[in-house]
């Protein structure tokens, strides 16, 4: 809808959001192994300082385990069965509200005691978490069959990188080279 010449778009999720996800799904996928920031940040070519902070929201809000020493990683705290998607967009967009009057205090709306945008916001909110709600980190991971030959094949195109044999391929040229594996 529109406010002033603002175009809102509620149900965006920001990039924190995003990143967590990608690393809750690479996680699914190796589970119950560990991987490192610095691993995941590489398969999906992202900032490892910037990564680590979404990792530490997901360590604090127990879907997570952070393991320190030459052993470590992350992994995930229970199986992806047990984790939903809504869970994890929770945690990771805890304090975006999707409009103002819902932060206490927040809202100074002239409004606000007569408005007919908040109800009709807060069930689509509800709706969209309901939705996240139904699908497991299982589901999610595993009925994509080509999630873990796509993540698998990053993996050997950095290693190649990183040897100096071939040049890091893009993620289009990943998907297509995957496509044509079929």
């Amino acid at each position: 809808f529109r406010i002033s010449n603002a175009i809102i778009n509620p149900m965006q999720l920001g990039k924190f959001t995003d990143f967590g996800l990608r690393v809750m799904l690479h996680l699914a996928v190796v589970h119950p192994q560990k991987l490192s920031v610095q691993k995941i940040a590489k398969t999906f070519d992202l900032s490892d300082h910037h990564l680590a902070k979404v990792c530490s929201t997901l360590v604090k809000a127990g879907l997570i385990r952070s393991e320190r020493g030459r052993n470590g990683g992350l992994k995930l705290s229970k199986p992806p069965k047990d984790t939903t998607l809504g869970e994890i967009v929770r945690a990771l967009s805890q304090n975006s509200a999707l409009v103002d009057c819902e932060s206490p205090g927040a809202c100074s709306c002239l409004i606000l005691p007569v408005c007919g945008l908040y109800q009709p916001l807060k069930n689509a909110q509800n709706a969209f978490f309901e939705e996240l709600d139904k699908t497991s980190l299982a589901l999610a991971s595993g009925q994509n069959s080509g999630l873990r030959k796509l993540l698998s094949l990053a993996e050997q195109n950095h290693i190649r990188s990183e040897e100096h044999t071939s040049e890091l391929q893009s993620p289009d040229h990943l998907v297509c080279r995957l496509l044509l594996e079929k």
